[in-house]
């Protein structure tokens, strides 16, 4: 059965690209690029001469059917413009469908500005989470923003250079001191990574170039949770008193710092059991 090669791609440095990477990519038949000029400088680098396609985001939705048909006679590769196919990318809704049809679809492992900047950044890489490229939107920027605040785990956001300050001034506003590394430009040449507060690093970044990836410290000033018993009391109390779950979670979890998920599933387990 023909395959569907989801093939990671230097993000910067083309000194990174991967000997099976390049094997992959003459062997196909058909290499969709979500950008064919970049596409085409890393192929003159390494005398690849596979047929390329564009995939990008404009084009999938009509892109897509005629690729899954000639996947369904000739293995295919997938690249993004940078790092790994299918991640803050439109390569995801390809994958999908390939596999709803029943394809095969395997990955050739490489470059990922994510784990780069993680690695690099000095702050906790043992779990984080991956939030994508930050909303265009202020107001849903720092909604997403806030919702964070008091995840533990370290954060990583991309980000593109034309709203970096505007980014970096609203994790200011909701961080405060908080640190964060700030990755521009990753395996470049002009490759820089700033550490510190999210004020500092807007102050520093006076004229932004180049791709970034925001690397942020989880918060580690959480009060230590109450117990579960605790809380089913003082849920008990205010279902007694005729409060409904939206108010009565709200009110524990404002009351006690636990999180307003573990305090809504006691809400739930303590109706049930009644």
């Amino acid at each position: 059965m023909p395959v569907l090669y989801l093939v990671g791609t230097p993000i910067g440095n083309l000194e990174d690209m991967t000997l099976r990477a390049i094997r992959i990519l003459r062997e196909v038949a058909l290499v969709a690029a979500e950008d064919t000029r970049t596409a085409r400088v890393l192929f003159s680098r390494y005398e690849i001469k596979t047929p390329l396609t564009s995939y990008h985001e404009q084009g999938s939705a009509t892109k897509a059917p005629r690729l899954l048909r000639r996947l369904a006679e000739h293995d295919i590769a997938l690249i993004t413009e940078a790092g790994m196919p299918g991640v803050s990318d439109p390569g995801y809704a390809l994958v999908r469908a390939a596999l709803e049809q029943g394809f095969r679809v395997e990955v050739v492992p490489g470059p990922s500005a994510v784990t780069a900047a993680l690695a690099v950044s000095g702050l906790p890489p043992d779990q984080f989470i991956f939030l994508g490229f930050l909303p265009r939107s202020a107001g849903q920027r720092r909604r997403l923003l806030t919702s964070t605040v008091d995840e533990p785990r370290t954060l990583v956001a991309l980000e593109a250079p034309h709203r970096i300050k505007a980014s970096l001034e609203e994790l200011a506003s909701v961080f405060g001191e908080r640190q964060l590394a700030v990755c521009r430009e990753l395996t470049k040449l002009h490759e820089e990574v700033f550490r510190g507060t999210a004020q500092q690093a807007a102050e520093h970044f006076q004229q932004p170039r180049g791709e970034f990836t925001l690397v942020i410290e989880g918060c580690s000033d959480l009060p230590e949770p109450v117990p579960d018993a605790e809380v089913i009391v003082q849920l008990r109390k205010l279902r007694q008193a005729g409060l409904r779950a939206k108010q009565a979670v709200a009110q524990v979890t404002r009351e006690t710092g636990n999180r307003r998920r573990e305090v809504y599933r006691l809400w739930v387990e303590l109706e049930q059991g009644d």
